[in-house]
């Protein structure tokens, strides 16, 4: 556990695609049953978009409603396993985009759909020891589901973007405490030449993501003293619908506290966006005063969880920019082939 009541997060924002398709298209294709499907649609990234250019959307909101001066951004970390070069930072390019360079630091991290939460942990720290005044963590991916693999029903596209700075009358919000919970638990991996990542199925529940996501709960309520009946709102890791809600189940937390951030059955798993972009929708409706514990989940496998506390800038600052469920209303359904086409599954001559 590491307390972090000095860190606050001044500027929030999500973005997904408009592009969606229905989990009953692609069972429709590989002969799957209607029943049983893990969300009932996800987002597809268009044709010129990629883990980059969701990331510099997801950017200039949140930069809306910080309302700062980008060329006071010290950092920008960006979270991703689809970035779109191998050898060159993801997090230049947003850099560039916002009018924040010349940045401090710029990088990309790497750890499955966790890499975006380590991304805020890491430019709390350097805000919390001076050594930036402002930093942008950002989790974006167009994830990679290989076709008629169980992954294609969920892997899904979005970024989501928190500027991290010192507390003052303007914060949305403030990072009490952090912690986490890694193992070498290798659930789901991709070697450098392949196209599709791979996963041991059997091990994606337990011991994966249920052990890490609870070791990273309790150790963050057990060490700091906070009980979860002071948390108003409880955002996990959604690869699916039913895996937070269970979680929630053994908790024995209300699904009325888990429901506002559980948005997976509508955009999918967006990996290194997936729990932020719940968070995002959290922070879309919550009220001054009210907590979110937050838990995200990478394989390989890890967890991070914070406790943030929403302050009265959240009020001044939410409809600067528009809110997820706008973006998540906002949709064009596509078929299979056109997924393809869009995936570039199909080659264009």
């Amino acid at each position: 556990m590491v307390k972090l009541g000095d860190v606050a997060i001044h500027g929030y924002g999500g973005y997904i695609p408009r592009y969606r398709i229905k989990a009953e298209e692609i069972g429709r294709i590989w002969g799957q049953d209607k029943s049983g499907f893990p969300v009932a649609e996800k987002t597809v990234a268009g044709i010129d978009e990629d883990a980059a250019t969701m990331a510099v959307e997801a950017a200039r909101t949140a930069l809306r409603r910080a309302g700062i001066d980008p060329r006071k951004i010290g950092a920008i970390y960006v979270g991703s396993e689809s970035k779109p070069y191998a050898v060159k930072p993801t997090g230049t390019i947003v850099a560039e985009a916002i009018g924040a360079t010349p940045t401090k630091l710029a990088a990309d991290l790497e750890f499955a759909c966790k890499a975006g939460s380590e991304a805020i942990a890491i430019i709390a720290g350097l805000v919390r020891s001076g050594q930036i005044e402002y930093g942008l963590a950002i989790g974006a991916d167009a994830a990679q589901g290989r076709p008629g693999d169980a992954l294609e029903y969920t892997a899904a596209s979005g970024a989501a973007a928190f500027i991290l700075g010192k507390p003052d009358h303007g914060a949305v919000a403030e990072i009490e405490a952090w912690s986490g919970y890694a193992t070498d638990t290798p659930d789901f991996w991709r070697r450098p030449s392949d196209k599709y990542p791979m996963h041991a199925a059997r091990f994606t529940g337990e011991p994966a993501y249920f052990r890490h996501i609870i070791g990273a709960v309790k150790s963050l309520l057990e060490n700091d003293g906070y009980s979860l009946s002071e948390i108003d709102y409880l955002v996990f890791h959604q690869p699916n619908v039913k895996f937070p809600l269970a979680v929630a189940k053994y908790l024995k937390v209300g699904q009325e506290k888990v429901s506002p951030g559980l948005i997976a059955n509508l955009v999918g798993n967006t990996y290194s966006a997936c729990s932020l972009l719940g968070l995002v929708n959290v922070l879309d409706q919550a009220q001054p005063g009210q907590r979110i514990l937050l838990a995200s989940y990478g394989s390989g496998a890890g967890s991070d969880a914070f406790v943030i506390r929403v302050l009265d800038g959240i009020l001044e600052k939410r409809d600067l920019a528009p809110r997820l469920a706008e973006l998540i209303e906002d949709k064009i359904y596509v078929d299979y082939s056109t997924y393809l086409k869009l995936r570039d599954e199909i080659l264009m001559r």
